[in-house]
């Protein structure tokens, strides 16, 4: 099925695919001149109104950019730096944010239960607790400061659920941290998760830790390398995998996985 982005500002977020360790290009949002500077990472300077939340202190990256982000019907201020692959919105995100907006009927997420893998700045956790979805976002520790930043920034008193922020490392303690007889999701997202990296096999372990019966993973994924493609190939054989949607002109592809049980 093919999906058509709705607005210019979402193409334009959409156009330009993350860093890997092979290298990247500056991706859209990079910090202009008059953008740098913002919401720095010390504690001191966090909004009073969130600073009684924020349990984790957003890294004091030398340049932060304010991206503006409009998902139902909704205005979203995302502190993005281009300093850390995880504090900025890739393809992925935005496509996924999309779809979830546009289908919220029809996935139901009102009250939902969902657990982000790699939220990174936060985009796609914000616009699940919008569209009413009790969210549980996580990533690696020295992201989760700027992630409960923008999440707080954006549903503190506009959301019916306040979302939670958890350190996950993919691989590492999972029946530990994510006990599978007290952690059940009615959705686990996931978005351009998958790159050049050395962490596919943990990250897909991961994905089918979190999955029990009933759970559906949505995973967003702009696709640039062979080893994206051997990733899905692999990803078939745990999931029943089905494509839900396209975005050509930006190589993102949207699928939904349906863990397999023997």
């Amino acid at each position: 099925m093919d999906a058509c982005l709705s607005s210019e500002q979402r193409s334009q977020h959409l156009q330009e695919g993350p860093c890997t360790p092979d290298g990247c290009s500056a991706p859209e949002g990079a910090p202009r001149e008059e953008d740098t500077g913002g919401p720095p990472g010390g504690s001191n300077r966090i909004e009073p109104s969130l600073h009684s939340l924020q349990q984790f202190i957003p890294t004091d990256y030398e340049s932060y950019t304010q991206e503006h982000y409009l998902f139902a019907g909704t205005k979203i201020v995302i502190q993005e730096s281009i300093e850390s692959y995880g504090a900025v919105v890739w393809p992925g995100a935005t496509a996924l944010c999309q779809y979830l907006e546009e289908h919220s009927e029809e996935l139901n997420l009102q009250d939902a239960k969902i657990l982000e893998i790699g939220a990174g700045p936060g985009l796609v956790s914000i616009v699940a607790s919008i569209l009413g979805a009790q969210v549980t976002a996580t990533d690696l520790p020295d992201v989760l400061g700027n992630l409960q930043y923008n999440l707080l920034k954006n549903t503190l008193k506009r959301t019916a659920h306040l979302p939670e922020v958890r350190e996950l490392v993919w691989g590492e303690s999972l029946e530990q941290r994510f006990p599978r007889s007290s952690f059940h999701y009615d959705y686990v997202l996931a978005s351009d998760v998958v790159y050049h990296h050395y962490f596919l096999d943990k990250l897909l372990a991961t994905m089918a830790h979190l999955c029990q019966p009933g759970t559906v993973l949505l995973w967003a994924n702009k696709f640039r390398f062979s080893t994206d493609y051997e990733f899905l190939d692999k990803f078939k054989q745990v999931f029943d995998t089905t494509l839900l949607a396209e975005f050509p002109e930006a190589s993102v592809k949207i699928f939904q996985g349906i863990l397999k049980w023997d």
